[in-house]
Formats: C-alpha cells, sequence, structure tokens
C-alpha cells in the first residue's frame, strides 16, 4: 500500500505543515528533505481588552494589568498578579463615619418635629493594599437615622436644614422625627457605603456595600408650655412669657 509523509515545523514565526504521498512501489523521499508545505498556520496571538473594557470588572483589570518586568535574576514563573478584592478587604481604609445634628441645636420639643442632618459625602483614601498602590472612592448611599427613643429612619439623602429647605422651625422634613416625651436621647446616624477602586488606569466598582455606625449624639427634648395672655410680648415685652 502507499504511504504518506507528514512533515511538521516551527520558522519561529509560524508552524508549517506538509506532506508528500507514495504510491505502491515508489521510493519514500530521503529524510530531512525538504517537502512543499501544503497550509501555513500563523499563530494569532489573544486580544488585549480595551481601556473602557478594562474598566467594567475586576476580571478585566486582571487581564489587563500591566506586570512590572522581570529582573534578571527573577525566576522564569515569577510574575506578579493582582488578588481578588472585595467590598470588605477595604474596611481598613476608614471610610468616614457619619456626624449627626439635630435642629436645633441638639434641642427639641416633644410633640413637634426635631430635625435631622448628616454631613457625610464623597471622599477618597489612598494607601496599599496586596502590596499594590490603591485608590478608594467612598459614596454614601444610605442613611439610617436611629433617633435613641427605638425608632429609626433610613433615607438615601444627608437630609437638609430648615433654612436649606425655606422651611419654618419645627416644621417636619423627610429626616425630621417627633419625639412623644421629654428625656434625654442619644441618637446616631449609621452610614452605607458604596466602593470603587483605581489601580491607576481608571475607577471601577465593588460589588456590595461597608456599614459605618456613627457616634452617638445628645439630644435633649423639653416640654412647651402655653397660657393665655391678654397682650403678645411685641404689645407688652415685660408680660410673663416674654
Amino acid at each position: 500500500m502507499g504511504g504518506a509523509d507528514v512533515l511538521v515545523g516551527n520558522n519561529g514565526t509560524g508552524v508549517a505543515v506538509g506532506g508528500s504521498k507514495t504510491s505502491p512501489g515508489a521510493a519514500s523521499p530521503p529524510k530531512g528533505g525538504t517537502g512543499s508545505p501544503v497550509h501555513q498556520v500563523d499563530y494569532v496571538p489573544p486580544r488585549q481588552p480595551t481601556p473602557e473594557e478594562c474598566k467594567i470588572n475586576w476580571d478585566s483589570m486582571i487581564r489587563c494589568w500591566e506586570h512590572v518586568e522581570r529582573g534578571e535574576d527573577d525566576p522564569e514563573d515569577s510574575t506578579p498578579s493582582i488578588p481578588e478584592v472585595t467590598i470588605t478587604d477595604l474596611a481598613s481604609f476608614s471610610p468616614d463615619p457619619g456626624t449627626l445634628t439635630g435642629e436645633p441645636d441638639n434641642l427639641g420639643v416633644a410633640g413637634l418635629p426635631t430635625n435631622f442632618t448628616t454631613d457625610t459625602a464623597e471622599h477618597t483614601r489612598d494607601g496599599e493594599l496586596f502590596g499594590f498602590p490603591i485608590r478608594v472612592r467612598f459614596t454614601p448611599i444610605t442613611h439610617t437615622f436611629h433617633y435613641g427613643d427605638g425608632q429609626s429612619q433610613a433615607s438615601d439623602t444627608p437630609g437638609a436644614s430648615w433654612d436649606a429647605l425655606d422651611q419654618a422651625q419645627f416644621t417636619p422634613t423627610d429626616t425630621s422625627h417627633t419625639y412623644a416625651e421629654r428625656g434625654t436621647y442619644h441618637a446616631r446616624v449609621d452610614t452605607a457605603y458604596s466602593a470603587e477602586v483605581d489601580l491607576g488606569v481608571g475607577w471601577f466598582p465593588l460589588t456590595g456595600q461597608l456599614d459605618i455606625p456613627g457616634t452617638p449624639q445628645t439630644i435633649r427634648i423639653y416640654e412647651a408650655h402655653t397660657a393665655l395672655v391678654a397682650h403678645t410680648c411685641t404689645e407688652n415685652p415685660t408680660a410673663p412669657g416674654c
């Protein structure tokens, strides 16, 4: 029967596949001879993601990271790699806790709204994680006001003062609370943050949130008493209660 010799070679730029066929009784070509290539296969390296694709998620970022060049003494397989980052790894960067303020002056009147605000805002932290320089951006997404009387309320805004809202004092707002009884209460605001990280090629988000408890503030609530008078304080500034 006839046979076929298959020749495979690599010239450094591609892989050449060639062959020859012999018929019965025909002499086989000498070993080491040149065959005619019948098909040329060129090596195509994997496509590098674009900068926009690199910013989509952490998996893309790992493929896009440009490893530092190895030194002469480094082993061949000692390429650095970026470990997987989760949002809990960023807790050590200490996002700001929210400071709660009650209007007016952390005081209030039982039966009337006390307005609450907090000063949280987007901010960044610089540091190192797993040996890599990193910048983290924290953005507040939810504020949970704990009023100290067993009641709480979540808000996606930090609240605003009566002046900023162009409202009169002791009127209700989205973040106000009405205490039923006089007394001293310890209120606070807990802030939930989302996080983004930047290793030098742009920001990309991490899944989840960090919940940062706020420092309790003392809120004093008083009772208000009214009395019938013959004249207003403007008419008679020395009248009782004026």
